[in-house]
């Protein structure tokens, strides 16, 4: 790897962590020694890219800095890509449309002997052969996730029974075709998964979680690591 193509992945990779990274492990993911990063990082500082840190404890990129837009590997480009494809036919409809504009932005934005790549691609998602079943605005869905809204469901499980639930969301996932919600559920006084397509009706209400919708998905990944671990 080129010493340019390395400082620039060392930034992409400071850039998705929130925690400091240790020498050792940025030298394990570039194959490289831990030396070399050690000089690497200190370069990227002489430049003044806003690393902080020390050796033995781990780097850190601080919150501002930016590279120039769409300096993109072709790795980026087609993860990109399959990443569109994939939520274009699975995601709902706002999201499918969002999903081809940032192919088409994509297309336009990209350097000239990366286009090929977006226009023409090698690599593929599943088309959508169904329309998916949407009994509930989707988008406001995950406008209430972002702002920790709470919501009322009436809801059938896998045997038809149906409950009154009453949840905070705070995730929308997807596992192959099937769609779910994540939230914490009232009547169980615990975190809970819905299917969407199992949902019958819902409403929408204007009621906060008190503290930072963040934290409730916080709390439930932990204890997801948690059984995880165990």
């Amino acid at each position: 790897m080129r010493r340019a193509d390395r400082l620039f992945q060392i930034i992409q990779l400071l850039r998705r962590h929130r925690k400091p990274v240790t020498a050792e492990l940025i030298a394990e993911e570039l194959e490289t020694s831990k030396r070399t990063i050690y000089r690497d990082i200190a370069t990227l500082m002489a430049q003044r890219v806003p690393i902080r840190g020390e050796a033995g404890i781990g780097y850190i990129l601080d919150g501002g800095f930016d590279l120039p837009p769409l300096m993109l590997t072709t790795d980026e480009v087609e993860a990109a890509v399959l990443g569109a494809q994939w939520v274009k036919a699975q995601g709902d409809r706002e999201l499918s449309r969002a999903a081809e504009d940032l192919i088409a932005k994509l297309a336009a934005t990209v350097p000239e002997n990366l286009r090929a790549l977006v226009l023409e691609p090698v690599v593929a998602a599943p088309p959508r052969w169904e329309e998916p079943v949407e009994p509930l605005d989707m988008a406001q869905l995950r406008l209430w996730c972002r702002r920790g809204m709470k919501l009322d469901l009436d809801y059938g499980d896998g045997e038809g029974r149906r409950s009154q639930r009453t949840i905070w969301p705070f995730l929308v996932g997807y596992r192959d075709a099937v769609r779910m919600v994540f939230a914490w559920c009232e009547l169980r006084e615990d975190f809970r998964s819905f299917r969407v397509d199992r949902i019958e009706g819902a409403e929408f209400r204007e009621e906060r979680y008190p503290d930072r919708p963040a934290v409730l998905q916080s709390r439930w990944r932990k204890i997801q690591e948690a059984k995880y671990r165990s």
